[in-house]
Formats: C-alpha cells, sequence, structure tokens
C-alpha cells in the first residue's frame, strides 16, 4: 500500500486533531504520526504510525513516501530543539518535500517569549535543511486566554498596557487544512496568524467578565512578584522564565499587530474573543 502524501503529527493535541479531523472530513488520506497509538483519532482514511521527534530512525521510517509533513511543535521541554532538528534531519532523509511548520508570532533569535527563541531556531533549521517549507507563526491562542485567569477570577502579570492579537485554534486549523490541501502553492511563506483585534490584559479580562458571568481582573505585576507568585508550582527555572515572559512580550509589544493572513487563507473571518465565548 502506498504512503498518503500528507501527514500529520499531534493528532492527538487540540491543534493537530483539528487539522486532522478537517482533512479527514475533506477526504484527504493522511499517516498520523503518534506518540501513543492508543490514543490517535479514528479517521476515515488515516492510517497511524508511532514515533517520536526523539527517535530519529522511527521517524524516518513513518515519513517514507511522504510528500508533505505538518509539524506541530514538540511538547515544552528543554530538549526541545534537539528534537526538533532529529525530526527535520528524518524528514529530509526520508524524502519528504515539504514541513508545514507551527511557529509562534514574532519568533525572533532575541525574542521576549523564551519560547519564540526556540521557534525562531527551528525555523532557521528548517532553512538550512534544503527542505521547503511553510511557517505559521501563531499569536497566543485566544482559547488559552481563560486560563490566564487565577481561581480567583485575576489576571496576574507584567504585561503593561501592552496589546496582544490571539488567535483561535480553529482558525488556525483551517489556516494549515488549506495550505496542507495546496501543496508547493505556499512554499517558502511565513504567515502571521492573528485574531480580529488588539487587546490588553484589562480588556481581555473585561471580555471574559461579560461572557462568563464573574468579574474577572487584570492586576499588573512586577517582575520580582510574578517569578515569586509562579515559584509555589515547584515547575523548573526555564519553565518559570517562559511563564513570566509570555507577559513581557506583551509588554514588549512583539504580540501586537492585527494581520489579514487568516482570512486570506481560510476565506472566513479571523474570530474575535467574543465570538469564541458565546460558542462556548
Amino acid at each position: 500500500m502506498s504512503a498518503p502524501a500528507l501527514a500529520v503529527t499531534g493528532s492527538t493535541g487540540r491543534l493537530g486533531g483539528r487539522v486532522a479531523h478537517r482533512l479527514a472530513g475533506a477526504g484527504v488520506p493522511q499517516r498520523l504520526i503518534v506518540r501513543d497509538a492508543g490514543r490517535a483519532p479514528g479517521l476515515p482514511g488515516a492510517d497511524v504510525v508511532v514515533a517520536t521527534y526523539a527517535d530519529a530512525a522511527a521517524s524516518r521510517a513513518a515519513l517514507e513516501g511522504v510528500e508533505t509533513v505538518f509539524m506541530v511543535s514538540g511538547t515544552e521541554s528543554p530538549d526541545r530543539m534537539v528534537e526538533h532538528r532529529a525530526f527535520v534531519d528524518a524528514a529530509v532523509a526520508a524524502g519528504v518535500r515539504r514541513i508545514v511548520y507551527t511557529s509562534f508570532f514574532s519568533a525572533a533569535p532575541r525574542a521576549t517569549f523564551a519560547h519564540a527563541r526556540l521557534h525562531w531556531a527551528t525555523e532557521e533549521y528548517l532553512r538550512a535543511s534544503g527542505v521547503a517549507h511553510v511557517i505559521l507563526r501563531d499569536n497566543l491562542y485566544l482559547d488559552f486566554t481563560t486560563a490566564l485567569v487565577g481561581q480567583d477570577d485575576v489576571i496576574r502579570g507584567p504585561a503593561g498596557d501592552g496589546r496582544l492579537a490571539p488567535v483561535a485554534q480553529d482558525d488556525i486549523a483551517d489556516a494549515a487544512t488549506a495550505i496542507l490541501q495546496d501543496g508547493a502553492g505556499h512554499d517558502g511563506h511565513v504567515y502571521d496568524l492573528t485574531g480580529p483585534e488588539e487587546l490588553t490584559l484589562t480588556e481581555v479580562a473585561a471580555i471574559l467578565s461579560e461572557h462568563q458571568g464573574r468579574q474577572v481582573r487584570y492586576v499588573e505585576e512586577t517582575l520580582d512578584q510574578a517569578f515569586a507568585s509562579r515559584a509555589r508550582y515547584g515547575a523548573p527555572a526555564w519553565e518559570v522564565e517562559a511563564w513570566v515572559s509570555t507577559y513581557t512580550a506583551i509588554a514588549a509589544g512583539e504580540m501586537a499587530g492585527i494581520t489579514d493572513a487568516v482570512p486570506r487563507l481560510t476565506g472566513h473571518p479571523a474570530t474575535s474573543l467574543a465570538e469564541l465565548l458565546a460558542r462556548s
């Protein structure tokens, strides 16, 4: 049996799963590359292969005969860049023609947000690999804004009056699905995916209050307060830095700016926070 032209990673997660379901709904054959076959979605036209980014041999075998792979960035860890490199190398060795990679908005070597620096390094590795690639630089997930709220209905962080343009995971999935079905039409492009509005965290809190029947507030923290308030979780230093730098990146203006990439790629308007909350 010949391999499907498309492979999707992360299909057991929120973003990769959305893409896999959309491709299946469109009747597109695909290979789902998963860490745990028992968690893979049962989709028509999909075969399941077990491999991890860190296991180059398994990844290469999983990608044999595949033309395009949707590469959802790996689980956050100190080894994530090593795993990304191993997977890209495996894809090149397997003869993959194209990688569609989920990066982060304002990815840059000196980005304030810690993970945006790693995404930039992955982008650079893709460019150097010689494989055709498409980069999706997603702003903060719109779906994640509710998780910023503590049990006391307060969003805390050193974001100041900075703005962000969060994007819905459904919109990202629609954009990725369109790109995956178009093949070479997007090679070499970098798409900054945003929602339709720029919001401060004070404005996010007000919208959440209006739609969720609770009074949500944003409280500004200093850097020292931000690190101290998160230390109680016992997370490693690199993870705490990433949490705090999410807010300092907003303060620095690195999550601001609205683009038309979502409507151009999907044919529909990007989703606002109020619209997302109304659907839930």
